[in-house]
């Protein structure tokens, strides 16, 4: 379904500005889980077979899932990507309640590129104020292998050399809007992930808890690469799958009391 309407949007907008919802079956406000594909910013679909499956087993066991897709380089250049992030973590929080769930336990993540999309919706408040929402109001984030810097796509647009390997921290970094404030995070990665993923996740992590962020993780999936680690609802031992539902539990129960 969309998440933008409007009559000045364009083709390419009315294309990838929507999302396939996974709705449990229960007659209680359920949490739920808005869910960014993977692909460098420049591919992926929420159709693939491990996001359905992924929505699928959260709607199994009682979370909603909104899988949504969103605009790609080079069609758009930053910060389309973001704002479609924005505007589909807005749409959830607006509307899930409508489909039987709790408008006060909406929680965004995703998967590489998704997870920079969740951390810098999460982390930059302006995204969400764009459409009158507090980013703090978010139950938690769940970022799966992100790139907390800026994302190597935003540097080629940008015309950096090397942009798969040259450091940049700008304002289109989630590291740049570190607060004490945001919403509980859990940072998952792989043990035998991207070159620098660790480094990077763990200053990001390191630099929250220095400013007083008092619930903020960085846990390593045993055995996962980068992309085994985004399907976090499978592998042998369910890791990622109880990573993730202990996270969404606990927040829960906090923001109960």
């Amino acid at each position: 379904m969309p998440y933008r309407a409007g009559a000045d949007l364009s083709d390419y907008q009315r294309q990838r500005c929507r999302l396939d919802l996974y709705l449990p079956s229960t007659e209680t406000p359920f949490p739920t889980l808005v869910w960014f594909h993977g692909g460098g910013l420049e591919g992926g679909d929420k159709g693939e077979e491990m996001h359905r499956r992924i929505g699928a087993k959260l709607a199994s066991l009682g979370i909603g899932c909104a899988a949504a897709n969103y605009r790609l380089s080079p069609q758009a250049m930053y910060p389309a990507y973001v704002e479609d992030a924005a505007a589909a973590v807005a749409w959830t929080m607006r509307h899930i309640e409508d489909h039987g769930g709790d408008e006060g336990q909406v929680f965004v993540g995703g998967h590489s590129a998704g997870a920079f999309l969740a951390a810098a919706v999460g982390y930059d408040p302006r995204w969400l104020k764009a459409h009158d929402i507090d980013a703090d109001d978010l139950a938690g984030l769940l970022p799966v292998s992100p790139q907390v810097f800026t994302h190597f796509t935003i540097r080629k647009e940008r015309g950096v050399a090397n942009p798969q390997s040259t450091p940049v921290l700008d304002d289109a970094a989630p590291t740049q809007h570190a607060r004490a404030d945001a919403p509980p995070t859990l940072i998952l990665i792989a043990e035998n992930d991207l070159p620098t993923r660790h480094e990077e996740c763990a200053y990001f992590v390191s630099l929250l808890k220095h400013l007083g962020h008092p619930d903020v993780a960085m846990r390593v999936a045993p055995g996962r690469d980068h992309g085994s680690v985004g399907d976090i609802v499978g592998g042998p031992d369910d890791w990622t799958l109880r990573q993730t539902l202990e996270f969404i539990e606990r927040c829960r129960e906090q923001r109960d009391r």
